[in-house]
């Protein structure tokens, strides 16, 4: 869950996370060492748990039920890793909550390395310690393989891009080139196969929504301004009469 605290007048937000101890397998008089004590969030696997719930909250709304569940589930595997990593007692944690915590990893590292156009799973293999058949199986329970993330993913973010108006002045090749395509008709063939229009249609269709967005804020604003300008005037004209 999400909530917002006052601190030296400025408001905070935090986002928190519920452990049901029947799910967390350590000993209770070791989580009890652990009350009000500070993890670090900046490094290692406080850092992935962190990222991964901050994510989590701000696309909460895209999620059905069923996805949420098996999301949460993936936060209490990065939680236990954190905690067991804080109370020496990695030996204890499952190995389901061992193979999450490796998944994160990984899609944390790829994410960081999406504008390299030579990331390629034996990369992600090797920065990680496994070979590139325990990645593959890693990936098997997912509906998408080590390549085809790494291309959606890429895409997402292109399109993101492309949709930006602060980002008018790139290209549609520097925003493709920048997120790892070499080649413009390559981005633009996937482009087109993942989301039905080519990536410069979509670019006028966005820029279009944004303009006729703009002009129905500016319409509201001078609608505003109008009426607050008719009550002032109102009991003008009333002492008039």
């Amino acid at each position: 869950m999400e909530a917002t605290f006052r601190g030296d007048g400025r408001p905070v937000r935090v986002g928190m996370i519920r452990l049901p101890r029947a799910l967390l397998p350590f000993p209770f008089d070791a989580l009890d060492r652990l009350l009000a004590e500070r993890l670090p969030v900046q490094t290692g696997s406080g850092a992935l748990l962190a990222q991964y719930l901050s994510g989590l909250l701000k696309r909460a709304s895209e999620y059905g039920p069923a996805e949420l569940v098996g999301l949460g589930t993936v936060a209490v595997d990065l939680a236990v890793t954190l905690l067991a990593g804080r109370l020496d007692t990695a030996h204890v944690v499952p190995p389901e909550s061992r193979r999450q915590a490796l998944l994160a990893r990984i899609d944390a590292f790829i994410e960081r390395n999406l504008h390299d156009a030579d990331l390629r799973p034996a990369d992600i293999a090797a920065h990680h310690h496994i070979s590139v058949r325990t990645l593959h199986e890693l990936f098997r329970e997912r509906p998408e393989t080590v390549g085809a993330t790494i291309r959606r993913r890429r895409l997402e973010h292109c399109r993101s891009d492309l949709a930006d108006p602060r980002l008018r002045h790139r290209t549609i090749g520097e925003i493709a080139l920048g997120w790892g395509f070499r080649h413009p008709s390559d981005f633009s063939r996937a482009f087109r196969a993942a989301y039905g229009v080519p990536p410069g249609g979509f670019r006028q269709a966005a820029q279009a929504a944004q303009a006729a967005q703009a002009a129905q804020a500016t319409q509201a604003a001078q609608a505003a301004q109008a009426a607050q300008a008719a009550l002032r005037g109102a009991p003008n004209a009333q002492r008039v009469r």
